[in-house]
């Protein structure tokens, strides 16, 4: 599948393993994709999410990733539908990060060093590589590139998705910014 990934696609999955290994994740999900393509620049997703607006807000990006990190991944979404039921999420993370430390139930590892070999890929972040192939294909275009790699985390639920959206950017607006219908169109 990769042999067809271009060289700003192949990049994103790299820069998305080093923010993995940063991280100390035990592999590489969807929320390291995003934060290699918010790092990305000159390329036709980093164009659409210019031209969205989200280039300027990705420290607020950052932010609502990391918050949702720390509610140990559920999105804002699962959060509120645990509150219907009475569970208050926030609290419960409070009482162990008041007992565990800070970041307690993001499921970073503390000792980053262990491990030596490749990251594997969580079924989250497989899931997006193969949506970003068939939306491609479902295209017509030849290649798989960074923008198709958006646009699958724009229809994936879950918090990378759930974040894009409340800055913005939707599966809609990166077609219409990339694809034509808007004013700005990537070249």
């Amino acid at each position: 599948m990769f042999e067809r990934f271009t060289k700003d696609a192949r990049a994103v999955v790299t820069g998305a393993v080093e923010h993995a290994e940063r991280a100390g994740a035990g592999s590489v999900d969807t929320e390291h994709l995003l934060l290699a393509l918010l790092e990305r620049e000159g390329s036709r997703a980093s164009f659409a999410l210019a031209a969205l607006g989200l280039a300027e807000r990705g420290g607020a990006v950052r932010e609502a990733l990391g918050e949702a990190r720390r509610r140990a991944g559920l999105s804002q979404a699962d959060a509120e539908a645990l509150a219907g039921l009475g569970i208050d999420v926030s609290e419960i993370v409070a009482r162990v990060e008041e007992v565990h430390g800070v970041g307690a139930m993001s499921g970073d590892r503390k000792d980053k060093g262990w491990w030596s070999g490749r990251r594997s890929f969580g079924r989250g972040a497989k899931e997006i590589l193969e949506k970003a192939l068939r939306i491609a294909v479902a295209r017509r275009d030849r290649h798989v590139g960074d923008e198709h790699i958006l646009l699958a985390l724009t229809v994936r639920p879950g918090v990378p998705g759930e974040v894009l959206a409340d800055h913005g950017v939707t599966y809609e607006s990166v077609v219409r910014v990339l694809y034509g219908g808007g004013e700005a169109k990537a070249g």
